[in-house]
């Protein structure tokens, strides 16, 4: 299949130059970080005995916090229209799990939940040079 200059172009090209675009039309790296610190908050839940330090508020909790913190992290990705919602549940999760979730993940998970949630706030799309919104 041609390129838009003529040239022949392979279909991985094609595949990697649309995986540009989706990634560039979101807040990517937000929804990642987000993502991260959703799991490692999840995973130190799990933790053996022996590791916890703090069981956290009637258990359920534990577990719930982490599990919005990553369908935050998966909706910046498939839904960035409402990101500056979603970027402070993240952050308003992320600073709970302090408490339900052992010290938000062992320190970890909370803040690489912060970063996300802060870059998902700073993140504006890019505006064609007619001022719509869209990939440029």
């Amino acid at each position: 299949m041609p390129d838009l200059d003529g040239a022949r172009v392979s279909p991985g090209t094609r595949a990697w130059r649309a995986w540009g675009a989706w990634r560039h039309a979101r807040p990517f790296w937000a929804g990642l970080f987000v993502l991260l610190g959703g799991a490692e908050i999840l995973f130190t839940v799990w933790a053996p005995l022996g590791v916890v330090l703090h069981v956290g508020m009637q258990g359920f909790i534990g577990y719930l916090i982490p599990v919005v913190i990553v369908l935050c992290g998966l909706l910046l990705w498939f839904n960035p229209a409402q990101r500056l919602f979603y970027s402070l549940i993240c952050v308003v999760g992320a600073l709970a799990s302090w408490i339900t979730s052992n010290m938000g993940g062992f320190i970890i998970g909370l803040l690489l939940t912060l970063i996300g949630g802060a870059l998902a706030f700073a993140w504006t799309p890019e505006t064609a040079e007619d001022g719509s919104e869209g990939v440029a």
